[in-house]
């Protein structure tokens, strides 16, 4: 297994180190940050979720600048993302910093193009992440990372940035998810 698929692994490894810490019962107490007050495990959360959101942006340019792209990361590197952002956003609507309905929907979008994926993956056809997807999940990360940071920068000048970032998001995630079946529809135009 090369460099980029084991630092995609270790993404996915993060994920239930970054639940542990944002869902159990024991307390850290709070921290006040720019004048702002959160507690100690979100703080901690968040910078779990930056750091294993920043190496989606390593394993990818790792693998095309050393040419080590793969099917499998090809494979993996969206299923992390996928895996990351869906157990942060139903965080956040556990904790009551997001609303059920846009994780719904953001979260519903995602297995829908797995699923396309899936489907064009038996036709031989691996699909990597166009332009548009990835504005989406640098879009997501911002709004999860806004969100669990409880808007802290934000905050002091009363602007709803990490709320405004989540509909940005939302809009994305749309929009991608659109893109994605209106350019492959010909896969379902053939079946019974």
């Amino acid at each position: 297994m090369n460099i980029p698929n084991k630092i995609t692994i270790s993404r996915i490894i993060l994920i239930p180190v970054f639940l542990v810490v944002m869902l159990a019962p024991f307390k850290w107490g709070q921290i006040s940050l720019l004048g702002a007050e959160m507690p100690v495990t979100h703080l901690i959360g968040a910078l779990i979720f930056i750091f294993a959101s920043t190496t989606d942006w390593v394993d990818g340019y790792y693998a095309r600048k050393y040419n080590l792209v793969t099917n499998l990361g090809k494979f993996l590197d969206p299923l992390a993302d996928k895996l990351l952002v869906s157990a942060a956003l139903i965080v956040l609507v556990e904790l009551e910093l997001a609303a059920s309905w846009i994780v719904i929907i953001i979260i519903f979008r995602e297995f829908a193009v797995t699923g396309l994926r899936a489907i064009l993956a038996e036709g031989g056809e691996v699909v990597a992440a166009n332009m548009l997807g990835k504005i989406k999940t640098w879009a997501q990360i911002i709004a999860i990372s806004a969100l669990l940071l409880h808007n802290i920068i934000f905050e002091m000048i009363s602007i709803p940035f990490a709320d405004i970032a989540l509909w940005v998001a939302l809009i994305f995630t749309v929009w991608s998810g659109w893109d994605y079946f209106n350019k492959n529809k010909g896969v379902f135009q053939n079946s019974k």
